[in-house]
């Protein structure tokens, strides 16, 4: 007789399932072997734990082609309206682990994860940085930067497209002749495309990333050759192919650098002619489109923040200067064409270009956007200039305005991350909650459930022993697997508050010095996150977080109830083994300055508990969950401005908080810099004197609220059932419903759940298909 499976061996089954059919094992096999052979050229004998990794890649790769390749002919077939997600930056994460879950056999960005899940016509489009943004080191307690160079060992995902390279133009100037303006005597940069296959979950849809790598033409520089030094010119190559060499950080803090603005007008002019391109093409044997009359019906762009905005001037100069439309159709067709997200509030995070830089390096678009602003000037728009913030514009068009809530895929960010946590789910409610996450809701069921509750507490245990394991050998610090992982991970930042958190924890360390006998909930705090590297207030909050982190875990007093620990290069491969082990979730920027964050959804997905103002989506989250179901603190927007008219006083908290005022005399006398008691005067001048996000206004109640997470902390089994009401809130969050919004409400576009013939079904399948599409 068979033995009954155990509840970890049935969880097993549930994700192999998911994950590759059994009659597939064998070619998989197969499929590994002949790439470890034939592509890398090894033996197991020689093979290294690299070689295994590009081997499997490249076998489930071979899985994806026929897909991706049905899945364009699918397009090409039905011809539906097709959307442009435009980015400066996808972090995409790992893809191996994301794309066998994706195809069955185990990523994007979450938007193309989502898009290509919902069945849409999408393409995401960026630059190919050969550098991504910099790893993070700690040494002696300060920020490091060293190169990322992500590709030098090659990247299996990616195929390049030599065929399709195209030019984009710099610098230069405009002409005036009879047939309209003329952008002449152009330094010129080709654009190269490398693909990245982008699946949806288990429904054939393969849709593509295409991203640019700048290459300098043949005759770069070269047409003074006869003149000049044939070796330097072509060492000068190297100036163009700068332009994708690397990322710039995005810290919410703009500076004008030429290169940056290079890279925003590279990958826009390349875009749009590869999108152009596509709009001609129609099936063989039907002639090309030449009217733009059905453009903004086959074609919507989404810029994801301002910077691919000079993708508005592009548009305008291939419609009037090349294609020879008049302003006002190209206008009208412009205007129908485009979709912008703004994901900031904060001014110095919006983007500001010399004027002079602008002449200099795309001359014929400030004539253009000069246009623009006067055709805004004209509409009786007295006051206002393009360069005005949107206020003016939402009260001259409000229903051009929208608000989008954010979102997270699930296939990452659950299945992937934590996969204990999925498959007990989905013992419960069954797995459809995957590709509807919605359905969660339905975990309110079992809230009182004292099996489930187990199984829950049961799995964020085991996932925390894992991740002190990792911690234990990395950071060689004995991590308390019982106590509270208290976590903030982001970017760090001013407005995120990170030193809000840093005085929490010296508060605490201060009560278990000054009462080591009292009872004391025992914490793992632990932080993480990349300054920018030339943001000098950010980078001294981490040398204070890791000057503190010194003292308290060297301290014998303390032992094991409190340990801090700054996670060096905080990344999504780190992100996906922190956040299944979080108990605590920090989301404490002041009220009215995130847009939205997403980091607080996953942790809230991954069954952690949120601490957090009313700020960003911290607030849907309430809604969702209730408030009662949240550690929820400090000022709300409103009181933010009221204080913000009265004037924040920063020293009348220090006067009047007696604990507030032991921590800042520490930190000011040089307790966790003996060496260097000045240390951290530029901080401590900040929160005195001219603190934009007035840490001290909210203190005393983060210190309360802070109390009554320890409080329920005691009691696990409302803790765990606390957690469940979050899980069972987060169905809002995916961003399978922000993509299905934006669809539907901005890109006049409908998810499908038609699924692409596989590509072992004949041709006419996909004729079929294409046909049941164009009905709907």
């Amino acid at each position: 007789m068979a033995t009954p499976l155990s509840d970890h061996d049935k969880r097993k089954q549930i994700s192999i399932r998911g994950i590759v059919g059994v009659e597939n094992v064998a070619e998989l096999k197969k499929g590994f072997n002949r790439h470890l052979h034939f592509t890398l050229v090894k033996d197991r004998n020689i093979a290294t734990p690299r070689d295994y990794y590009f081997a499997l890649a490249h076998t489930v790769r071979d899985h994806l082609v026929g897909r991706w390749i049905r899945t364009q002919q699918f397009y090409y077939e039905a011809d539906p309206k097709r959307v442009y997600y435009l980015s400066l930056e996808f972090y995409m994460g790992r893809t191996l682990q994301n794309t066998m879950i994706n195809l069955g056999l185990q990523n994007a960005s979450c938007f193309l994860d989502s898009m290509a899940t919902l069945g849409l016509a999408a393409y995401g489009y960026g630059i190919r940085y050969e550098y991504g943004i910099f790893n993070q080191k700690i040494k002696d307690g300060w920020q490091v930067e060293e190169a990322d160079d992500w590709l030098r060992h090659g990247n299996p995902w990616e195929k390049a497209r030599p065929e399709y390279m195209l030019p984009v133009h710099f610098y230069g100037r405009v002409e005036d002749t009879k047939d309209g303006s003329k952008w002449v005597d152009t330094q010129v940069v080709l654009a190269m495309p490398y693909d990245t296959p982008i699946p949806g979950y288990m429904n054939n849809t393969v849709n593509t990333m295409r991203l640019w790598s700048a290459r300098a033409p043949n005759d770069f520089n070269l047409r003074d050759f006869n003149v000049g030094d044939y070796i330097q010119a072509v060492l000068d190559r190297n100036l163009a192919e700068n332009i994708s060499r690397v990322l710039y950080p995005n810290d919410n803090f703009f500076e004008g650098k030429e290169l940056r603005l290079k890279q925003e007008y590279f990958v826009v002019a390349a875009t749009l002619q590869d999108i152009i391109r596509r709009f001609k093409t129609t099936k063989k044997g039907c002639p090309g489109r030449t009217s733009f009359e059905s453009f903004p019906d086959k074609v919507a762009i989404q810029l994801n923040d301002t910077h691919p905005a000079m993708a508005i001037p592009e548009l305008m100069r291939i419609f009037v200067d090349i294609e020879k439309l008049d302003w006002d159709t190209a206008w009208d067709l412009t205007r129908r064409t485009f979709a912008y997200t703004n994901h900031t509030v904060l001014p110095e995070a919006l983007e500001r270009w010399p004027v002079e830089l602008m002449e200099t390096l795309l001359p014929r678009h400030l004539q253009i956007i000069y246009q623009i602003n006067q055709v805004h000037l004209d509409v009786r728009i007295l006051n206002m200039i393009l360069m005005e913030l949107f206020r003016d514009f939402s009260e001259l068009e409000p229903d051009k305005f929208q608000n989008k809530t954010n979102g997270i895929t699930p296939r990452r960010w659950l299945l992937l991350c934590n996969p204990g946590l999925a498959e007990l789910i989905a013992e419960v409610i069954g797995e459809d909650y995957v590709k509807d996450l919605s359905l969660l809701q339905k975990l309110n069921d079992f809230v009182d459930d004292a099996a489930f509750i187990r199984d829950v507490s049961k799995v964020k245990q085991d996932n925390k022993v894992k991740f002190a394991q990792y911690l234990e050998t990395e950071y060689k610090v004995q991590i308390n697997p019982s106590s509270m992982f208290d976590v903030h991970v982001k970017r760090i930042h001013e407005y995120k508050r990170q030193l809000l958190n840093c005085l929490h924890i010296i508060a605490m360390y201060n009560r278990i010095r000054m009462n080591p006998s009292a009872p004391f909930v025992p914490r793992t705090v632990i932080i993480g996150g990349k300054a920018a590297p030339g943001y000098h207030m950010a980078k001294m909050i981490i040398k204070l977080i890791t000057s503190v982190a010194e003292v308290v875990n060297n301290d014998p007093v303390v032992g094991n109830k409190l340990k801090v620990i700054f996670l060096e290069n905080y990344r999504v491969s780190l992100a996906e083994k922190v956040i299944p082990a979080t108990d605590l979730s920090e989301q404490i920027s002041t009220a009215g300055t995130e847009a939205s964050g997403t980091g607080n959804m996953k942790f809230m997905l991954n069954g952690a508990l949120t601490i957090g103002t009313m700020d960003g989506a911290n607030v849907e989250m309430a809604e969702e969950a209730g408030e009662e179901n949240l550690f929820i603190f400090g000022m709300r927007v409103e009181d933010v401005e009221e204080l913000d008219k009265k004037g924040y006083d920063a020293m009348s908290y220090y006067k009047k908080i007696p604990e507030l005022k032991h921590v800042m005399d520490q930190i000011t006398s040089g307790f966790f810099s003996p060496k260097n008691p000045e240390l951290f005067k530029d901080l401590t001048e900040m929160l005195f004197k001219y603190d934009r996000f007035k840490v001290f206004a909210d203190f005393e109640d983060y210190m309360k609220c802070q109390e009554k997470v320890s409080k329920l902390y005691q009691n696990p089994k409302e803790w765990t059932k606390m957690v469940i009401k979050n899980i069972a809130a987060t169905g809002k969050f995916s961003s399978d419903r922000t993509i299905t919004e934006y669809a539907t409400e901005v890109w006049g576009v409908e998810p499908t759940d038609l699924k692409i013939p596989p590509p072992s079904e004949p041709r006419e399948a996909i004729e079929e298909t294409a046909r049941a599409l164009k009905k709907m």
